[in-house]
């Protein structure tokens, strides 16, 4: 009951801000223009499903092109700082040994 609750408030809370910003007069020619773009769009693919179904795949691939390199670029970064944190444990180790050997 307490989720049903916050997802209507939070739905109720963006309407009312959304209706709320569009006594500026600028937000209304915006959103008059993007609807308006939407609506060609729709009715385009409406005529065309063969161009949708292109024009999703293309994006897709696109987003999944940037997807995978932006997750090797991530592991790159992991695998650079496991090296450094290797050598960092490493040399406090060989400093840690020399200590210790110094002091028998």
């Amino acid at each position: 009951m307490g989720k049903q609750k916050l997802f209507i408030g939070v739905i109720a809370g963006a309407i009312a801000g959304g209706l709320v910003s569009l006594f500026n007069r600028d937000t209304r020619d915006y959103t008059k223009h993007k609807m308006g773009v939407v609506k060609d769009r729709s009715g385009y693919y409406a005529k065309h499903p063969s161009d949708a179904v292109k024009t999703a795949r293309i994006r897709f691939d696109s987003f999944n092109k940037k997807l995978t390199s932006g997750t090797e670029n991530a592991l790159k970064a992991l695998d650079q700082v496991e090296s450094s944190l290797d050598k960092y444990v490493n040399k406090k180790q060989e400093n840690q040994k020399q200590l210790d050997d110094s002091s028998k």
